[in-house]
């Protein structure tokens, strides 16, 4: 029996949302397993504007801010409802999605991680928003949901057209071996090409902050030959795993594609430019890589695909 596939996706009720939900409309596999929540937090009325109700003289001010309030809500409903229906004419019931007005308890951030603690596959949001969710990517509630969402994918939507072409960033982490056991299931017997790719650090790149080789882009060290072909008959035994793992759930593997560069000054810079250069619109990458640095996600290679590659779709498993 399959498993089923719960997404949580977050509608602000701006055009960037709909956008969000085109993107899931037009790239999620339709087959009847897939359930749909789309979930917006609502603030209502700023909590300093919510002191005037204590004050005679701001009564009338309350008053006009309660009519923004009720028009704001019905603006927001409309947009959940139009969401909704996009989902329903790119094929999936009306049964399978549900929508889900949620008046703002502890915090924007706080009230989605809460919610995505039940029982979810994945939370998507798109990079901007407006409202309550301006800030995601850039400001405080995306730092938050990027630290705190660990336990479940986040799929940051990007304005790259959303073709069935995946780029899957992978190392010998247990995170990426993560990452490709989501895009198997996933997205396993439904027609998606993927590209398994892996780049080398050169030996420049080896201790060096990011900002300062951006800066002075320091001659590179060549790897050793010898040295080198010990790197690719490890990634090879990786990627005949990782091949197996897809073919296993269902993809085709003549659709899958691996690609190995070298001597690399900043792996994220060579994921996004890799695909930028194959025409991928979804780039997956696993939370934590093998060094200490990438520990944290926040960290070198994942904060850099996710900021670096903001015309992308980038999925953080």
């Amino acid at each position: 029996m399959a498993i089923q596939k719960k997404l949580l996706v977050l509608v602000d009720g701006s055009e960037r949302a709909i956008q969000t939900v085109d993107y899931v409309k037009n790239f999620m596999p339709v087959d009847g397993n897939t359930r749909i929540v789309l979930f917006h937090v609502f603030s209502g009325l700023p909590e300093e504007y919510r002191e005037l109700e204590k004050e005679p003289t701001g009564a009338k001010a309350v008053q006009q801010l309660n009519n923004r309030k009720t028009e704001e809500k019905r603006k927001i409903r409309a947009c959940l409802e139009q969401a909704k229906k996009i989902l329903i004419a790119g094929g999936f019931t009306e049964p399978s999605i549900e929508i889900k007005f949620h008046p703002l308890k502890k915090g924007v951030a706080r009230d989605i991680i809460a919610e995505a603690s039940n029982g979810y596959s994945a939370v998507v949001l798109r990079r901007r928003g407006m409202g309550a969710l301006k800030n995601i990517i850039l400001g405080s509630v995306a730092v938050n949901l990027l630290q705190s969402l660990t336990f479940i994918p986040i799929m940051i939507v990007g304005q790259a057209p959303p073709d069935k072409k995946i780029l899957l960033a992978v190392d010998a982490s247990a995170a990426s071996m993560k990452a490709v056991e989501f895009v198997a299931s996933f997205l396993g017997g439904h027609g998606y090409e993927v590209c398994v790719f892996h780049a080398i650090p050169g030996l420049g790149a080896v201790n060096f902050d990011l900002s300062e080789v951006k800066k002075h882009e320091p001659p590179e060290v060549e790897i050793s030959d010898t040295c080198l072909e010990a790197f690719k008959l490890k990634l090879a035994r990786l990627f005949q795993d990782v091949e197996d793992r897809l073919t296993a759930a269902g993809l085709e593997s003549e659709k899958i594609s691996e690609k190995i560069i070298s001597g690399v000054h900043s792996r994220s810079d060579a994921i996004v430019k890799e695909a930028a250069d194959g025409g991928y619109g979804t780039i997956v990458v696993g939370r934590r890589g093998l060094s200490k640095v990438d520990a944290f996600f926040m960290g070198r290679v994942g904060h850099e695909v996710v900021y670096g590659g903001r015309n992308f779709t980038v999925w953080v498993v």
